[in-house]
């Protein structure tokens, strides 16, 4: 009887030893540096810090979060990743292309874990070896455009459009990828096509006056930030000129653009506390923890400015638009979501 009570208690220590450590009560120390002050980044970091809140309080466990926002600017944004390095943060968050980027070449040496979001094309960006197996400290959420669909939304509204604008930041990763997309695209169909950029919001009203002097039909923008943050300065004008513009974020659409394609930027936040979790609590390492992709179906249309561009109403392009979208949502002109 000794020798099997002994037995038993040798295999409950085993099984103890083996089983991840409990986290309850532990506080972890998570860095979440937001690359730009706009409607759909503001989007995700809130909802990101909610849902930490809630795991927190479900998980017995504390998440204290130092937040940060270099607006654009690269030197700040690396002194922010410093700031984390040095405050001992025990994972961090990089909302967007280029703050991920950084964060990935700043924690080569200590393998800091690392969260991504909001980055359209991880593999390209060189931040994962691939998405299914990322290879190293760093995973996360992608918001990567179908370029396609936003595409076939164009030729739907306007089948006799010939000339389609390319509005974006050449500096902008996430734009790479999209813009090459929609080059093959209407590359196939015929059709032809301007770039425009710009890298400031002077720039980019200059393109735009430049697009409406060429008579651009419609105008394509990915999930490019830089855009997205001069939205609200160029959507009137776009408007009076009667050009749409079809762009790869619904925040877009909230600060005056014709149309929003993409994801839900609440649910990419929520999804991106979730990996914070599962690295944290739960142990993943991030080398194996697939980064997460969405479905890209649903449409949102600026209902302040549809009709004065198409000439029909929001029901009556949510009809159109029906079997090309999961979804078509009505969203009016705002600076931030409510």
């Amino acid at each position: 009887m000794k020798k099997l009570i002994c037995t038993v208690m040798a295999l409950v220590m085993v099984l103890a030893l083996a089983a991840p450590a409990m986290a309850e009560g532990e506080t972890y120390k998570v860095g979440i540096c937001n690359y730009v002050d706009d409607a759909s980044l503001n989007q995700i970091v809130e909802n990101i810090q909610s849902q930490l809140e809630a795991i927190g309080e479900e998980k017995g466990v504390t998440f204290e979060v130092s937040y940060d926002n270099p607006n654009g600017d690269a030197a700040v944004m690396d002194q922010i990743i410093q700031n984390f390095i040095a405050d001992g943060v025990d994972l961090m968050v990089g909302v967007a292309t280029p703050v991920a980027m950084a964060m990935q070449a700043a924690t080569e040496d200590n393998q800091i874990p690392v969260i991504f979001s909001a980055v359209s094309d991880p593999e390209a960006a060189g931040l994962v070896e691939s998405n299914e197996a990322p290879g190293a400290n760093i995973t996360g959420t992608s918001d990567f455009l179908d370029t396609n669909a936003v595409m076939n939304l164009i030729f739907a509204a306007d089948p006799e459009a010939d000339l389609i604008g390319l509005l974006y930041d050449l500096g902008q990763d996430s734009s790479a990828t999209p813009i090459a997309a929609a080059k093959e695209f209407l590359d196939e169909k015929g059709i032809e096509y301007k770039e425009y950029n710009g890298t400031t919001i002077p720039e980019v009203q200059l393109a735009v006056e430049s697009m409406i002097a060429d008579g651009v039909d419609a105008v394509f923008t990915p999930s490019d930030n830089t855009i997205m943050t001069a939205e609200l300065s160029i959507y009137e004008e776009l408007a009076e000129a009667g050009i749409p513009h079809y762009t790869g974020a619904d925040s877009f659409a909230l600060n005056g653009a014709f149309l929003g394609y993409g994801v839900d930027y609440a649910n990419l936040g929520v999804e991106t506390a979730n990996m914070i979790a599962q690295v944290l609590i739960d142990g993943e390492d991030p080398a194996e923890l697939p980064v997460m992709t969405f479905d890209n179906g649903t449409a949102t249309i600026n209902t302040d400015v549809c009709e004065q561009i198409t000439g029909k109403t929001f029901d009556e392009l949510a009809e159109l638009f029906a079997d090309l979208c999961t979804a078509v949502k009505p969203i009016e002109t705002a600076e931030e979501f409510e």
